[in-house]
């Protein structure tokens, strides 16, 4: 009974670190599909003003934020050709993965009250 117990807790831990995305599987697929090319090698200096600082941001809004990419033109999706045509192949998971990983990152945005 004691190891089925480990065993099932040593599960849950497992599941919620999927569940919350990897970090390590994240910088792999942010790697894979040359995020940094737009986004800035530190996820801090886009090449253009208007595309997002990533670095930091919060794991919800990223995971939002792509899976609005790949609806698209859809109910609730951004209409963006080059970031939906790179977030189409991702499966939820990669969603979740990318997202922790960006999140980890130590970011540059400030707020001032």
């Amino acid at each position: 009974m004691k190891k089925l117990t480990v065993a099932l807790m040593l599960a849950s831990v497992s599941l919620a670190a999927t569940a919350g995305g990897n970090v390590t599987a994240g910088k792999a697929l942010a790697e894979k599909y040359a995020c940094a090319t737009c986004h800035g090698k530190d996820f801090n200096s886009p090449i253009d003003p208007s595309y997002p600082k990533l670095a930091g941001q919060h794991r919800d809004y990223l995971e939002h934020a792509l899976v609005a990419y790949k609806r698209a033109d859809g109910a609730n999706g951004r209409n963006n050709p080059i970031m939906t045509g790179l977030v189409k192949p991702l499966s939820n998971q990669d969603i979740k993965d990318i997202a922790a990983y960006l999140h980890s990152l130590p970011g540059t945005m400030v707020v001032r009250r």
